[in-house]
């Protein structure tokens, strides 16, 4: 099973299962890090079912959702269905369907750690994003609980965020810096054998007015 299989087979159980791993606090510290402002545009890269656009839609904001899961857009529609603001994607990390310099802000969250390449995906949201607009990365410090790559299909076990920092400014960012959301991420394996506490960290970076 692959991560994509894994996701279309919980998108109708997902709402309940993150409120056990995260609490709302990760929304909120991604939203005020990007210092979102009503009319704007974002893109919720890895949407899954809706948790960060639920929290931009309430901040006046338009809403690209990209997600790999038809399943998972699929609820998010009916969960949004009065909204005419939210735009739905299903597209690969590499390849997001929406045209270069068009966002003012892109959002991450518990994305990172799922795919093949966090390097080339940053540069990848970095393209879609306008001068001047803020990429906001919500993930999992570095950790040893393999448990998660088996249930959970983490392709990453966290990251060191010294590299983080480096994907950023590869990628072409300024300003970029890494602190602590202030929980941590929880989680069961399904033996009940071991559990997972993990710090969680927010990422930023902006985009330079121009390459000059």
């Amino acid at each position: 099973m692959n991560s994509q299989v894994y996701f279309d087979q919980i998108a109708h159980d997902w709402d309940q299962m993150r409120q056990s791993f995260f609490s709302d606090r990760v929304r909120d510290v991604a939203i005020a890090t990007a210092v979102v402002q009503p009319g704007k545009i974002a893109a919720d890269i890895g949407a899954g079912s809706g948790f960060l656009s639920e929290g931009l839609l309430r901040k006046g904001v338009r809403v690209y959702a990209v997600d790999q899961s038809h399943a998972m857009l699929e609820v998010m529609k009916t969960k949004f269905q009065a909204y005419d603001q939210v735009s739905y994607f299903q597209g690969e990390s590499q390849n997001l369907p929406i045209p270069d310099a068009s966002v003012d802000y892109v959002f991450a969250n518990m994305y990172l750690h799922h795919v093949e390449s966090p390097l080339a995906t940053i540069k990848e949201m970095v393209r879609i994003l306008k001068p001047g607009g803020r990429l906001v990365i919500t993930d999992l410090d570095k950790h040893d609980y393999e448990f998660l790559r088996i249930e959970q299909h983490d392709r990453w076990l966290g990251f060191e965020r010294e590299a983080i920092k480096r994907w950023l400014r590869k990628a072409g960012l300024e300003e970029v810096n890494v602190d602590c959301v202030g929980e941590n991420c929880c989680s069961e394996s399904s033996c009940g054998c071991e559990s997972a506490s993990i710090s969680i960290f927010v990422a930023w970076g902006t985009k330079p007015l121009s390459l000059s």
